[in-house]
């Protein structure tokens, strides 16, 4: 998801919908399931969102729509520190990969373990 977000001070949450493509409720929602949304009240009490509260919605959305993420796995890993761009799930065939080499790596310990075996004996 490549958005360009316009270089403002202040967003209201009607610009932040649309900037990230979702209804204001599921903005109002994610303030309170990811604490690093804090918008700022104005006056009038409507919220203003700082870039940095849009960078992390739109990080947020791709979490959960593009990457499958629960609200729960998104929260964690954005409290951990975890990076968003982590690598995407792999694929049938890296998993078959990984699973040769491992069957590998296997096979090679065991005769190490036959070869050590025979050395106490």
């Amino acid at each position: 998801m490549d958005v360009r977000i316009p270089d403002k001070l202040y967003f209201k949450i009607g610009e932040v919908a649309k900037l990230a493509a979702v209804p204001p409720h599921v903005l109002r929602y994610w303030e309170a399931e990811f604490p690093g949304i804090k918008p700022k009240r104005a006056s009038s009490q409507q919220r203003l969102y700082r870039y940095q509260d849009v960078e992390l919605v739109l990080r947020i959305k791709s979490l959960l729509h593009e990457q499958g993420y629960t609200i729960a796995g998104a929260r964690r890993l954005l409290q951990g520190g975890g990076e968003t761009s982590a690598a995407p799930p792999a694929t049938a065939q890296e998993t078959d990969d990984e699973r040769s080499r491992l069957r590998l790596i296997k096979e090679e310990l065991r005769r190490l373990q036959a070869l050590l075996g025979a050395e106490k004996e």
